[in-house]
This record gives structure tokens, sequence and C-alpha cells, in this order.
């Protein structure tokens, strides 16, 4: 979508007949797909954080190396619109061209799909954590009045986009 390198989520590795394989989480649908590579064709990459969306309570939480380090408000997906459940990861880091936008500074698009919406605004309907502008800011952090993607204020966004890579396992949960 954006031109970035991929960057996906390993589930699981592997050896057969000689050859190492790596499971990946998949950017399509149905959410939680996932494929065999061969591990010469993949860079290896480590990242301490993780993220938990609790769509129950509205919040987001980001660990690094197990304990939390930032817990923040969010908007998530109406009750008609929900945000997915399950595992997931931070596909992209996208900064927008115009900040004051709907969408705020930064759209941090996720492997996961809506099950509602099979497009959205032109694209594949995919599920994103980003910020908050313009008109998105009638709907108050912990409401339930999303499409599905998280929303969270614009300063949490832009720590997030500088602090967390792409490939970044984003836990979606009730």
């Amino acid at each position: 979508w954006s031109v970035q390198p991929q960057q996906l989520l390993v589930l699981d590795a592997t050896t057969r007949k000689g050859r190492d394989w790596v499971k990946l989480l998949l950017p399509q649908r149905p959410n939680g797909s996932a494929g065999w590579v061969p591990r010469d064709r993949v860079v290896l990459a480590r990242t301490p954080y993780w993220v938990v969306v609790r769509t129950a309570v509205r919040q987001v939480t980001v660990y690094r190396k197990g304990k939390r380090v930032r817990r923040f408000g969010a908007v998530v997906g109406a009750p008609s619109t929900p945000t997915p459940r399950g595992l997931a990861a931070i596909y992209e880091r996208n900064r927008q061209p115009n900040p004051g936008g709907f969408i705020g500074p930064w759209a941090l698009p996720l492997t996961a799909h809506s099950n509602v919406l099979l497009n959205f605004g032109g694209g594949p309907g995919r599920v994103g954590i980003h910020g908050r502008a313009g008109a998105s800011l009638q709907d108050p952090l912990g409401s339930a009045r999303s499409h599905g993607c998280i929303r969270i204020d614009n300063h949490h966004v832009a720590w997030m986009a500088a602090n967390l890579p792409a490939g970044t396992p984003v836990r979606l949960r009730a």
C-alpha cells in the first residue's frame, strides 16, 4: 500500500528436509491467515514491544519487555462495525499528509481486517491504530463509535509511531 518493506510477525519456525522455515502472520483475509516462508528469504528482527487493545474497556496498553510502559484511552469499533479480535501486528507506520485530517498525524495499519466491512475509504477494510483530529474529535475517548479502527490521542500515536516498529504484535481482545 505505502511501498514500505513488509515486516510481519513470526508465529513459528521449523526445519523440514534440512531447510529452515518460518510461519508468518499474513496481512490478508481471513484474519489470522498465516503462511510458511523459507528462512533464507527473510530478515529476522526482534522487538521488545507488545500492544494489547481491550475493546470492552476501550483501552490500549503498550508493554516493553513484559512491563507496561503506556496505557491510554481509545475509541473502538461501534457495535455494528466492531474492532475484530485476535492476534495482529503493526503492518506499516504511515505519516499522514494532513495531520489535521480525520485520522490525525499517524496511521498504524494492522494486519487485521474488519469482519463487517470488505472495503472502507478506498482500501481493503484494514483495521488500524490512528490519531484523532477534525470530525473524529466528536467521538470521545472511551466510546465505541469507529468503523473498527482504534483511535487514540495524537501524542500517543506519535509516540507509538516513533517507538514501535512494523511487525510489533497487537492482541485485540474484549
